[in-house]
């Protein structure tokens, strides 16, 4: 990246932190070339192209502090564990960059390597029935043992069981948040939350600190679609959240299935409803994902090979590395028996995203490995 795509990637961070600045705002900043400018006014800002309001709340964010000299949150991703990125970054997936207002900033906490991994979506209602719960767990599960990430918004239900079906198989499971990276929605999932931060992937593009509106969950379901390459209704109201998402995967142009289910059952009402106008594919197997899409099968095994190759060559560079002096803290508690992540949290006082890199570091270093009950021991 050089000189002047590091000072406009600055520049989206800085606008993205500010309350009621969108994706137009920053778009028109973009467009003008706004990082070439030491300060912003009111006037600059007026000039190209933002509303009144949007100006002085602008102007107001950085009169005491210069938009190059704020971190732009930088410093408290960091100590919550997160990652930053933007399209200016080669890890912001290409897929997503491809769609209509791609997120300008996304923050991420865990294994950002399930960004290159094809991916489908399954989504459902927050309160399935006992058919639904089971479709969504053997879907789930099937496609991801066959290397596709799993991708949903760790909603209660349909949600939930799709990213912990996944998350034990290889393909794994990214879920998006409408909330900050920091920030578990809803509260009753944490321990869900965290294991996905442990072994998968959270993504939000949401800033620390904001309050949950409405309109976060839309985006949410906008950045789901855009991720994958095909999305699955399992049940869902004839209003049902799963239907936007649906409808921004047919926006996109993404492969969409319907799973369905009884006529007088109110939770299949969605994805029936979808089958009948012919928007979705009915399904009835995991295995029609690629029966649809042909080339699929031929990404995975693409992306295998590449993973294959990557993680052979940083095994042995990170294995030769020395520990660090954070490292060496977890090796001494674990030395003395096996842990579980809370507990070396309660112990160390790191933060949870940073522990979760120390540990999968140790892991690949070889120094530690994870048993079953997620306890960590020395090996």
């Amino acid at each position: 990246m050089d000189t002047w795509q590091q000072q406009e990637k600055e520049m989206v961070l800085a606008f993205h932190e500010i309350p009621g600045i969108g994706w137009h705002a920053i778009k028109k900043a973009v467009k003008h070339q706004l990082w070439r400018k030491e300060n912003w006014t009111r006037d600059d800002l007026l000039d190209i192209g933002l509303r009144p309001g949007q100006a002085q709340k602008a102007a107001d964010y950085f009169r005491e502090h210069a938009w190059r000299s704020t971190t732009s949150g930088s410093l408290k991703m960091k100590h919550c564990g997160a990652s930053i990125l933007t399209p200016y970054d080669a890890q912001y997936p290409t897929l997503l960059k491809e769609c209509p207002q791609p997120p300008w900033v996304l923050y991420a906490i865990g294994r950002l390597e399930l960004l290159e991994r094809p991916a489908v979506a399954i989504v459902g209602t927050r309160v399935p029935t006992a058919y639904g719960r089971h479709v969504a767990t053997v879907m789930a599960r099937k496609l991801s043992a066959a290397g596709l990430t799993i991708v949903s918004g760790l909603a209660r239900g349909i949600d939930s069981r799709a990213h912990e079906a996944a998350l034990e198989e290889r393909g794994g499971t990214i879920a998006v948040l409408p909330t900050p990276i920091d920030d578990c929605y809803p509260p009753q999932n944490e321990s869900l939350y965290r294991r996905i931060a442990e072994r998968g992937l959270l993504l939000s593009e949401t800033p620390l600190g904001s309050g949950l509106h409405p309109g976060q969950f839309h985006q949410r379901n906008r950045v789901i679609a855009g991720l994958s390459r095909a999305a699955i209704v399992v049940e869902g109201a004839s209003r049902s959240g799963s239907l936007i998402t649906a409808a921004h995967a047919r926006d996109m142009d993404r492969e969409l299935f319907a799973v369905p289910g009884p006529i007088n059952s109110p939770r299949s009402e969605g994805p029936n409803e979808l089958i009948a106008k012919g928007m979705a594919i009915l399904m009835h197997s995991a295995e029609q994902v690629f029966q649809e899409l042909l080339w699929l099968r031929g990404m995975v095994e693409a992306c295998d090979r590449a993973e294959g190759q990557h993680d052979s060559a940083a095994s042995a560079a990170k294995e030769a590395e020395p520990a660090t002096s954070e490292e060496r803290k977890v090796l001494a508690l674990l030395c003395e028996r096996p842990m579980s992540l809370d507990e070396l949290q309660e112990l160390t006082a790191f933060p949870f995203g940073h522990l979760s890199s120390i540990l999968l570091n140790l892991c690949i270093k070889r120094r530690i490995e994870q048993q079953a009950g997620s306890l960590y021991m020395v090996l």
